[in-house]
């Protein structure tokens, strides 16, 4: 038994879970989420728990135990507290601010770079060199805060660039520290 799909899941009491056939849809106070269900795997609903159970011990099926467990856990999540990913940039003139519907970043090339959100994102700039991420599908969230990191990926020599909060920069040194 995969260790993380046998877990129970708690249901929140503002969520509220429908189960149809080949579609789960988790419902909360800050929104709605899908998700397709695959044929491996059952739902099982009882007195404010979620189970996840597989149909049989097939390679496939035992993949799909544990994955879709997070799944429906991160969309309860999603839908009852939301999700947020933190942003840090460093560097000299590096920015972010919001204009209108717009993050404009300045990241020391010659032009600005722009990046609008998709549907069901949120980004603030609380300060210059921090952007906020969030949302209910952490999937997207992480996806969205990927690409913001990767117009500018934290280089190893200055540790310039967008970083994660939290993430470490492992430094390496210059030419001019072997004299």
């Amino acid at each position: 038994m995969s260790r993380i799909g046998k877990m129970p899941i708690a249901l929140a009491k503002e969520a509220k879970l429908e189960i149809s056939e080949g579609n789960l849809r988790v419902s909360g106070p800050k929104g709605v989420l899908e998700q397709a269900l695959v044929e491996e795997v059952k739902v099982l609903q009882e007195e404010g728990l979620v189970k996840v159970e597989r149909i049989n011990d097939s390679k496939r099926s035992r993949a799909m135990h544990g994955l879709y467990r997070m799944l429906l856990s991160n969309m309860i999540e999603g839908v009852t507290k939301g999700f947020t990913r933190k942003l840090e940039i460093a560097g000299v003139g590096f920015r972010a601010e919001m204009k209108g519907d717009l993050l404009a970043l300045t990241l020391g090339f010659s032009h600005m770079i722009y990046f609008k959100a998709p549907e069901g994102v949120k980004l603030e700039t609380p300060d210059p060199v921090t952007v906020l991420v969030s949302g209910i599908d952490k999937a997207l969230i992480g996806q969205v805060a990927a690409k913001i990191r990767s117009f500018r990926k934290p280089e190893p020599y200055r540790g310039k660039g967008i970083k994660y909060e939290g993430e470490v920069i492992r430094r390496k040194e210059g030419k001019a520290a072997g004299k």
